[in-house]
């Protein structure tokens, strides 16, 4: 199909976009071509602010704004638990539970060998100066529950087991409200395993 150039322009770099394909991309081309040029103008502000304003905390490595990210910054927060994720995004998936007020260290990743990505690529030597700090004595690891998030977790529980902290999985098991039959063995499995006492 031909474009105008700055359309097929616009259509490679939205295609570049995770999860974006060439009809989502076509989608979202249309519509900024049918919007008002106030709305595109807001839109392309907002990219072009957040590539400004937004970096690194440089101590969890959460997306902030300021000096530090708000969690490292809150008094508040348990400064003895870490919760380490692979992604910012993770952050905020754990903070929108309201369960948990330790502190965070973002991997950047997780380790897959297929992909070039060993322990040495991650921010795991800032998790390990972290906790020479002293304050730490427990490390939730939750990453997500595929082959690499695990390996990636058994990599962590062998090198902070011997520092005489405590180091923690995140459960895994049946999401609320869905229904046994459709479970696959291993989630099944591990929502056994991960039985409490009622």
């Amino acid at each position: 199909m031909y474009y105008a150039a700055p359309i097929a322009r616009l259509l490679e770099e939205l295609e570049r976009l995770p999860g974006v394909g060439p009809k989502s991309a076509q989608r979202i081309a249309y519509h900024i071509l049918r919007s008002e040029a106030e709305g595109t103008a807001r839109l392309a502000e907002a990219l072009l602010e957040v590539k400004r304003v937004i970096h690194f905390c440089p101590r969890c490595f959460d997306f902030t704004e300021g000096d530090l990210c708000a969690t490292c910054a809150d008094p508040e927060r348990d400064a003895a638990t870490v919760c380490v994720v692979e992604e910012p995004r993770d952050v905020v998936a754990i903070e929108r539970t309201g369960g948990y007020r330790g502190l965070y260290h973002v991997l950047g990743g997780v380790i897959s060998p297929v992909d070039g990505v060993g322990p040495e690529q991650l921010r795991v030597r800032e998790l390990l100066d972290h906790i020479a700090e002293g304050t730490v004595t427990e490390v939730v690891v939750a990453t997500n529950t595929t082959v690499e998030g695990e390996t990636t977790a058994l990599y962590l529980a062998r090198m902070l087991k011997p520092l005489g902290l405590k180091v923690t999985r995140i459960a895994s098991g049946l999401p609320v409200g869905g229904d046994l039959e459709y479970a696959d063995e291993v989630t099944l499995g591990r929502a056994l395993e991960a039985r409490r006492e009622l």
